[in-house]
């Protein structure tokens, strides 16, 4: 008996260190290059362009400010009607890129401006204000744009950023990487095409040539979507069916006992 009981319990330890040493392999990103010492990874080219629903900020100087002044947007009171606060700071209104792809720009009227670069719009409204002004000095930023992360994070969370290239490695990382129990050869990419469609694409993280799909970079209004492993959607599986079972029970008891009250003031 003895015996037995010793070869049972090492067969567990053997089978407990596999199982270690297997998940942590599959916490590897990357995996088809983790013996490589060095090398490259292509990247697709992208360059992040203006799409609707992004919000601009442009201003417009001159050597003669009131020459350029009629090409900006007034300033924005943050402060509430009737507040008396004069530390608040005036912030810069900005454009919001309506569903078609234009703007509303002060003398020049409507501007179509989706699938412009920043530079390309800047170069652009250098141009047309230089009809009325002399030598103008604009500048194109745009304010950020908006990506869902949700799902086996360790910080589910909505990212505003206004970097020129925002991965989903970025994105992952600033949510606080995966956790232990998400799949990571199945991150979902959900974005909105221009005919108010909704795509989605899968992305494998053991696979470096990631680098290389049209869903590295990010876009704005992409949603990120990470898979539970099957540990996780085992675990809720028996926490639901546990609480169930607790719910059960409780409303059993519950009747049970108004049921013996009741025939205990019967028979009284």
């Amino acid at each position: 008996m003895n015996k037995q009981l010793y070869i049972a319990s090492v067969t567990v330890l053997l089978l407990a260190l596999f199982s270690c040493s297997s998940s942590k392999k599959n916490l590897t990103y990357f995996q088809d290059i983790q013996n490589s010492s060095e090398g490259t990874l292509p990247v697709i080219d992208y360059t992040t362009k203006i799409e609707p629903e992004n919000n601009l900020v442009i201003t417009v100087k001159s050597e003669i400010p009131e020459a350029s002044a009629m090409f900006n947007l007034p300033y924005l009171n943050p402060a509430s009607p009737g507040s008396t606060d004069i530390s608040t700071t005036p912030q810069l209104q900005t454009y919001e890129v309506d569903n078609k792809g234009d703007i509303d720009f002060p003398r020049l009227g409507t501007i179509h401006v989706a699938g412009m670069t920043t530079y390309e719009l800047k170069d652009y409204l250098t141009k047309r204000i230089s009809e009325y002004v002399k030598d103008p000095i604009v500048t194109v930023n745009m304010q950020g744009y908006r990506i869902v992360v949700m799902g086996e994070v360790n910080a589910p969370q909505t990212i505003v950023t206004s970097a020129d290239r925002f991965s989903v490695l970025d994105a992952l990382a600033q949510a606080g990487d995966l956790s232990d129990y998400a799949l990571r050869d199945n991150i979902l990419v959900l974005r909105r095409t221009a005919d108010n469609q909704i795509e989605y694409h899968r992305i494998n993280l053991y696979d470096s040539d990631i680098t290389q799909s049209p869903y590295f970079w990010l876009k704005n209004n992409d949603v990120v979507m990470v898979s539970p492993n099957k540990i996780k959607e085992d675990n809720s599986k028996y926490n639901q069916n546990n609480a169930y079972k607790l719910s059960v029970i409780s409303t059993i008891t519950g009747i049970s006992s108004s049921i013996i009250a009741l025939i205990i003031a019967l028979t009284k």
